[in-house]
């Protein structure tokens, strides 16, 4: 026989494809390819959205911040360069009203602007608070001011009427509805106020004492000057180490909205790890019931004369072909579905998303060819080494379990793969390595459940049906092992989805509650507590957090003196050079946990510092810490290092004493809780306490909350995908042994067995199968899920007792349609179809 391995190739391919041998395979790799695509066409976009969107958080390419205004070198570099600047002051002050509309005073963030702001991005302005923002390219002439809604309401002031800032009276003549570079941190709670820079020196404002921060702005159109100059600033500010000056990132944005779209990331690339580890059983699965289903056309072609190395090629071309194409299909219903994903998440970037690259094109393609290779090939290519023989001998050439070293090889690369996909170690080591782990052990288990079950049930005692279904299960232990091995894969990922979209979704929901904490309120004087506190209470505000507020400087640690010139951590400089917001209570807070060390209630001479405070300052348990607290010296010794959830919107703190007070030094108040729904509260309490600050946060929550939904419904579409996968696995696995029960069955059926009672022991060795396979997926999946919880997610979260029992009985349930379905035909088929396609 002369026939190319090209030609062989290309017609068992259209033979298999007509024949719907190929359908299992198909289907595992596309949905794979799929869910994968779709996550990384979208995480492609939004990344380049973001960076895109980077330089109008940021309102230039670069921005170099000032605490003390020395920014002339940088300017004039800028202008040696031929690039584009503009210099902004922002600073917190208090804002009031006349003595005619009321009086009333409130913390503002003043900003300071000249012509040319913004660089990047657009102000939007509206002629009266509640009416629909537009933009444009002016700024506040003199005399003008531009505020936040937020402020008209506390002042009770409308578009026109007269502020005072400081000596200043400005006239209120736009409301802000969007500023580019608004940026995060505590400042951007309080209302805005924006006015032109020639008028800051008529406020008297601007003191030796004033925290004000400059910020030098710089764009261009030539990306490489850009970046040049963006170097040399970092050369200079690196040289120079002096504190308070910077090159500002977008780290600074809010904290709460990061963990937030971290965590959204995460759970979507673990849904895709699912649909991917799935689909690789599935095609292992499909591709060992092809190739047992061609061992006699393979050796029918090694009796007409082709070489083994021939016909491996041409299954290899076959399986290339498959690879290729279902690659294709699955790339191209990723990038149909990543658009539900921008439609479901829409809002998260400012504008439309930019075109993605070809890299998840290509990273498709490749993850669908190296999962079709690695798990569906290895048993296919055992075809060319069928005998001759096997056209009189049925009994020879039979599948090959796949030695170590294939296997290992195949299972490394996808592992590898995967770990690239999910971007986290932690998410990728416990989703891979859980996976890995659990399918050795569901086959261990497996096999003793099987040598338990062939000791345990009694041929003189048990019923027939019961009997022949054991004797079913013993007669074949690797085909057993090997299908409740794959059955309990398949439901680990389906019952481990179902905890992903009910009791961790619920467990993420709670990590940050719709009923947290919507006000924080400091600079409440001692004399003030109890008034406040009972106010507080009088409105109905119940389970709020109230904590001392101590303002102190670190200023020696283990006796030497720290200063900011000794680190050269940008971060660490910023730290050392302002004072700590400290603070001291008997108990630990709520969403605090201690990593090291240990919270001793009442020691005098304690102090716990959240942990990436002390890896960013280098302190150890033991080290004795000095704070200089309004020009007095307080020592401590650092005994415990606590994890501090910044995404709980409650009251945190870096360092706190483990006391009920701290006697003889300067001390504030704060609170945070949730404001009652009563109209007009919070101007009742600053009429009441006009020195308070008062932090609304209702804006940062409703967002936080809103991305949140948006997230988990993004999630609860990618689950339709690996919930496919799931049912794919449990079809394959099911099937894997459809001919060699079509033979046995047909052997009972010459021998008088009823299809009665063969039924019935199709239905007895499948439910046995699936609560088996239920029971053990269920008692992993609430180990992997409780891992995920603790250390991706990094939230609470313990499954209910049940699951276990929930999971046996849906895994016969599903094990039994699935059977129904696949296997339906086997007891329909003639008797002596059955036994002459055995004997031939």
């Amino acid at each position: 026989m002369t026939m190319s391995f090209w030609q062989l190739g290309w017609r068992t391919l259209w033979r298999d494809a007509r024949a719907g041998e190929l359908r299992l395979l198909w289907v595992a790799v596309t949905l794979a390819v799929a869910a994968l695509t779709s996550v990384a066409f979208f995480a492609n976009r939004l990344e380049a959205g973001l960076q895109r969107d980077a330089r109008q958080l940021l309102g230039g390419d670069v921005v170099i911040a000032s605490d003390d205004g020395q920014l002339q070198r940088f300017v004039d570099q800028a202008q040696a360069l031929g690039l584009r600047h503009v210099t902004t002051l922002v600073f917190p002050t208090m804002g009031r009203a006349t003595e005619a509309r009321g009086g009333m005073a409130k913390l503002v963030a003043l900003k300071a602007v000249d012509q040319g702001y913004p660089l990047r991005g657009h102000l939007q302005v509206a002629d009266a608070a509640g009416a629909a923002g537009r933009a444009t390219a002016e700024i506040p002439t003199t005399g003008q001011a531009w505020v936040d809604a937020a402020l008209l309401s506390a002042l009770e002031l409308q578009v026109g009427d007269t502020l005072l800032l400081g000596d200043a009276s400005l006239r209120i003549a736009q409301v802000i509805t969007a500023e580019p570079d608004r940026g995060g941190g505590f400042m951007s709670f309080a209302p805005r106020v924006m006015i032109h820079a020639k008028d800051l020196a008529a406020t008297g404002l601007v003191q030796p004492a004033s925290r004000i921060t400059w910020r030098l702005a710089v764009a261009g159109e030539d990306a490489q000057t850009v970046a040049r100059y963006a170097a040399w600033a970092q050369s200079q500010i690196g040289e120079g180490r002096r504190a308070g000056l910077r090159l500002e990132s977008l780290d600074s944005g809010s904290p709460e909205m990061r963990r937030t779209l971290e965590r959204g990331e995460k759970f979507l690339s673990l849904v895709a790890l699912l649909a991917a580890l799935l689909s690789a059983v599935a095609v292992a699965l499909a591709a060992r019931a092809f190739a047992q289903g061609h061992l006699d056309v393979a050796a029918m072609l090694r009796v007409l004369g082709l070489p083994q190395r021939r016909i491996a090629a041409a299954y290899a071309l076959e399986f290339a072909v498959v690879g290729l194409l279902a690659s294709l299909l699955g790339v191209a219903l990723g990038w149909g579905v990543h658009h539900a994903f921008v439609w479901l998440l829409a809002g998260l970037v400012a504008d439309g998303l930019p075109p993605p690259n070809l890299w998840p094109v290509g990273f498709g393609v490749g993850m669908g060819m190296t999962l079709l290779l690695a798990f569906g090939l290895p048993p296919v290519l055992q075809l060319a080494q069928v005998p001759p023989l096997r056209v009189l001998r049925r009994d020879v050439g039979a599948i090959k379990p796949l030695s170590a070293g294939v296997l290992g090889v195949g299972v490394l690369g996808f592992g590898a793969l995967l770990m690239v996909v999910s971007r986290d170690p932690k998410l990728g080591g416990i989703a891979v390595g859980g996976f890995a782990a659990a399918a050795l052990l569901f086959a261990a288990l497996a096999w003793v459940a099987v040598w338990l079950l062939r000791r345990l049930v009694r041929e003189n005692a048990a019923p027939r049906w019961l009997i022949l279904a054991t004797r079913q299960l013993a007669a074949r232990p690797g085909y057993a092992v090997v299908q409740v091995s794959s059955l309990a894969v398949g439901l680990l990922a389906l019952v481990l989805l179902v905890l992903l979209r009910t009791d961790l979704v619920s467990s993420w929901r709670q990590a940050t509650p719709a009923h947290a904490p919507n006000r924080f309120v400091i600079n409440i004087m001692p004399d003030q507590a109890q008034a406040f506190r009972s106010h507080l209470e009088q409105a109905g505000v119940q389970g709020y957090d109230w904590f001392p507020m101590i303002r102190g400087r670190l200023v020696e640690v283990n006796g030497q003196a720290v200063r900011p010139e000794n680190y050269t951590d940008d971060r660490a400089q910023r730290m050392l050079d302002r004072e700590f917001n400290l603070s001291n209570a008997l108990a630990m807070p709520d969403k605090n946990t201690v990593t090291a060390g240990q919270w001793v209630a009442g020691e005098a001479d304690g102090a716990s510092v959240e942990d990436g405070i002390a890896q960013t300052l280098g302190l150890h348990l033991g080290d004795t810490l000095v704070f200089d607290i309004g020009g007095m010296r307080h020592s401590a010794r650092l005994t415990s290092l606590r994890k501090v959830d910044w995404g709980s919107m409650r009251a945190n703190f870096f360092i706190m004493f483990p006391v009920a007070s701290v006697p003889d030094v300067p001390t504030t108040y704060m609170a945070a809780y949730r404001a009652p729904a009563q109209s007009g509260f919070d101007n009742a309490l600053l009429r009441q306490f006009p020195n308070i600050t008062n932090v609304d946060l209702d804006s940062t929550i409703a967002q936080v909350q809103r991305v949140l939904d948006q997230v988990i419904r993004a999630v609860e579409f990618l689950f339709a995908f690996t919930l496919a996968a799931g049912l794919v696995v449990l079809f394959a696995a099911v099937t894997a042994t459809r001919e060699e029960r079509a033979r046995e069955y047909a052997i009972m059926r010459a021998l008088g067995a009823q299809s009665r009672l063969l039924r019935q022991v199709q239905r007895a060795e499948l439910a046995g199968v699936g609560l088996l396979a239920g029971f053990l997926a269920s008692c992993v999946a609430m180990l992997v899920g409780w891992a995920l919880a603790r250390w991706v997610f990094e939230f609470a979260w313990t499954a209910v007792w049940w699951v276990p029992l929930a999971g046996a009985l849906a895994g016969a349930v599903l094990a039994l349609g699935a059977g129904w379905w696949g296997l339906r035909e086997v007891l329909q088929r003639p008797v002596m179809h059955s036994l002459r396609a055995a004997a031939e």
